[in-house]
């Protein structure tokens, strides 16, 4: 169906969508967007607290009682324990947004021993991507413009460690996201799989730093309820209308810089990726 502004969303099908990161920002906004164009959403989260406060946000403004399920990605057994749970709860998801995002001020190491950006941003959304992948029937992720400032060597996941520097850290992490989107398309071609960036969009990240949150208040930033736009758009969308692989930006498709559409490095990545947190390629 086509309308005036190009093609509209598909909403004739009620869909169970599983969000991480729902517990505040885009997650959370696109939580209770979707809920509110009738699908059954499930949020993931870190903070308990904060996702019963979300849950609450979902139910009022949609009246559905979305289903909650606790987990950091900081650390990989809290994935695995997470994808066990999922899969013994659903037979069957139509969307797997991954969301849940970190931004590490300074050089943190994980208790798996990777940088915290590069886990929480990349390898746990991989990791649960892959064990849930033959149920899974369409993948959003949410990646960034700041895949500009990343400088990704598969070789060496931890190397932002060196000379840390936080958007590098967060850069690479996101042109992790990009190259991943792309290959789980040409790997998995029966799963639909689009990354998008969502705006600057003032969210938690700028709590953790006066100079963030200082700088913030200059730059043009979104609402996370426009942040989120393109990802529930991406989650409603017909197949034959959308790029599988793409990366989109207000809701089109945009080529992301040349590092971060490398199919080698992309391949690179995920052999790499997948020896880290220890599946198969």
């Amino acid at each position: 169906m086509t309308g005036v502004n190009g093609p509209v969303e598909d909403l004739t099908e009620r869909r169970l969508v599983v969000v991480t990161g729902a517990s505040s920002g885009i997650g959370m906004a696109a939580a209770v967007q979707l809920a509110c164009r009738g699908d059954r959403v499930v949020l993931v989260g870190r903070d308990p607290a904060r996702l019963q406060a979300a849950a609450v946000r979902v139910r009022e403004n949609s009246g559905e009682r979305p289903e909650l399920f606790r987990a950091d990605f900081a650390v990989l057994d809290d994935v695995r324990r997470l994808a066990e749970r999922l899969r013994d709860a659903y037979d069957r998801i139509d969307v797997l947004a991954n969301n849940a995002g970190a931004i590490a001020l300074q050089p943190l190491t994980t208790v798996d021993g990777f940088e915290m950006s590069i886990q929480a941003n990349h390898l746990a959304p991989f990791l649960l991507t892959n064990l849930l992948a033959d149920r899974v029937g369409r993948i959003v992720v949410t990646a960034s413009g700041a895949h500009r400032f990343g400088a990704l060597d598969p070789d060496d996941l931890n190397k932002p460690l060196r000379d840390y520097r936080p958007m590098g850290a967060y850069g690479t992490s996101k042109q992790a996201n990009i190259l991943f989107t792309a290959e789980a398309a040409r790997r998995w071609p029966d799963v639909a799989a689009y990354s998008f960036h969502p705006g600057v969009v003032r969210t938690r990240f700028a709590n953790d730093s006066r100079l963030v949150a200082f700088g913030m208040r200059f730059m043009p930033f979104r609402s996370p309820e426009k942040g989120a736009e393109t990802l529930v758009w991406l989650a409603k969308q017909e197949r034959s209308r959308l790029i599988n692989g793409g990366y989109y930006v207000d809701r089109r498709p945009r080529r992301p810089l040349r590092k971060a559409a490398d199919p080698q490095l992309a391949a690179r990545l995920w052999a790499a990726s997948a020896k880290a947190v220890g599946i198969g390629e």
